[in-house]
């Protein structure tokens, strides 16, 4: 992703998005949210400026295993849940959050 900076350059956003399994997404969930089970995806946002005109905006995480369950379940291909998932993930980074987390 790129946005112009105020100097005129354009400014590049990166990610990082990981594919793993349910145990290492239930041991991420628990050691940083307190919550002891695995999920689909989780995000977690850095926002720390690079050495060049750049920015890290944070990491997705992808549990395949959840999202092969989830693509059975509701007649969806894996490579496009996994998309899904992501795209879910990347929104979370640039602050587009559930409605239930914001009451």
């Amino acid at each position: 992703m790129s946005n112009n900076s105020k100097n005129g350059k354009k400014k590049r956003t990166y990610i990082s998005v990981t594919l793993t399994d349910d145990v290492e997404v239930q041991l991420l969930n628990k050691k940083y949210l307190n919550k002891d089970y695995p999920t689909d995806v989780l995000s977690f946002n850095i926002n720390e400026k690079m050495e060049k005109d750049g920015e890290y905006l944070g990491d997705v995480v992808i549990n395949v295993d959840q999202a092969k369950r989830q693509s059975k379940k509701i007649e969806n291909g894996i490579e496009k849940e996994i998309s899904e998932l992501a795209a879910h993930g990347i929104l979370h980074l640039l602050g587009v959050h559930h409605e239930e987390n914001e009451k």
